[in-house]
């Protein structure tokens, strides 16, 4: 299991959530929506420490993690974020 950001994502993020100095994003599991990794449910983000952080990635100075309790949703698939230029946002996929 790893998360992978690339360069176009980490800045999107920087510039959508002003990021700056260490800063914590969190990826969630949520109900709904169009996800690639378990049907009925999509991945979100949200800015917050981590409680009990199964697993995370530092990418210039931001953590980029994943709770222990939402490990269930990616059943051993790493996952990679990217940046989506036709759609103009950021996707997660399979890595």
């Amino acid at each position: 299991m790893s998360i992978e950001v690339t360069k176009p994502a980490y800045q999107w993020f920087k510039d959508e959530f002003n990021l700056e100095g260490t800063e914590y994003m969190r990826i969630f599991v949520r109900y709904g929506g169009c996800g690639s990794f378990q049907q009925g449910f999509s991945l979100g983000i949200v800015k917050e420490e981590p409680k009990d952080a199964a697993i995370e990635v530092n990418m210039e100075g931001t953590i980029f993690f994943i709770e222990r309790e939402d490990m269930w949703y990616f059943d051993g698939q790493g996952v990679k974020i990217k940046y989506s230029r036709t759609k103009e946002e950021i996707e997660f996929v399979q890595a």
